[in-house]
């Protein structure tokens, strides 16, 4: 057996090829408390594809946003359902812009950070 053999047998991870990482307890709970601290919460919902397990985007009033595995979109959904939280798959409704524009400010503030921490070294 050659190198490539071995990994290609192995992903990353070790796990075989094909296996995806599911949903954990730590992703749930992590989901769970960032909504709880957050208001205006909406959950958006990617599909799973080849390399990755099903996902959640939790979105907040003001366009930030955190991302963990979630299992399935019936598992979003009853997610969603025990928070009072709503729910959208991002294939039909795509990220709100609020996401996007929280994302930006963060990198304008970020650049000016590092910005900063040059001129003063």
């Amino acid at each position: 057996m050659g190198l490539f053999d071995l990994l290609r047998r192995r992903g990353k991870g070790g796990r075989a090829n094909g296996g995806l990482r599911g949903a954990t307890d730590a992703d749930t709970r992590h989901l769970d408390e960032w909504a709880a601290t957050r208001r205006g919460v909406e959950a958006y919902v990617e599909p799973r594809t080849t390399v990755t397990e099903t996902t959640v985007v939790l979105v907040a009033h003001d366009g930030e946003w955190t991302r963990r595995r979630i299992g399935s979109l019936g598992t979003a959904q009853q997610f969603g359902r025990k928070r009072s939280i709503p729910v959208y798959e991002v294939a039909k409704t795509g990220y709100p812009k609020r996401m996007r524009e929280y994302t930006e400010r963060q990198r304008i503030l970020r650049r000016r950070q590092q910005t900063e921490r040059d001129s003063q070294g």
